[in-house]
């Protein structure tokens, strides 16, 4: 039962966390920056939140120096939201799966593989 609790309160953290990036930190070097998930300890104190930050190197140091910066503030927002006796110290880390990702995608293209095509046997019908 605990795991489902964490997991619900890791889901909900994402949601709300991803809501206070966009609508309540006015800061235009996070606007390209997604909560892709959270991970919490077991006793609910610490939880790590992932994020990705398209954009140059640059703009990904950037982005999670702004982030580092914000964190009281992101965690004092969390408590106002979250039904929680406890809200976790949050610490924000990269996440590099959508960058990936996009850069897999475009070397597909180049080569020209569609993205979603898979191995077929041939003959058959």
């Amino acid at each position: 039962m605990n795991q489902v609790r964490s997991a619900r309160m890791a889901e909900e953290i994402r949601i709300q966390v991803s809501d206070i990036l966009t609508h309540h930190l006015a800061d235009p070097r996070l606007a390209w920056v997604s909560v892709v998930r959270v991970e919490l300890s077991s006793d609910l104190g610490h939880a790590k939140i992932y994020v990705s930050v398209l954009g140059d190197e640059r703009a990904q140091e950037d982005g999670l120096r702004v982030l580092a910066r914000a964190r009281g503030a992101v965690r004092a927002e969390l408590s106002h939201r979250l039904r929680a006796r406890k809200i976790p110290e949050i610490e924000f880390r990269a996440d590099h799966s959508i960058a990936d990702s996009l850069r897999i995608q475009g070397i597909l293209r180049e080569l020209d593989i569609p993205a979603d095509d898979s191995p077929r046997a041939e003959g058959g019908d």
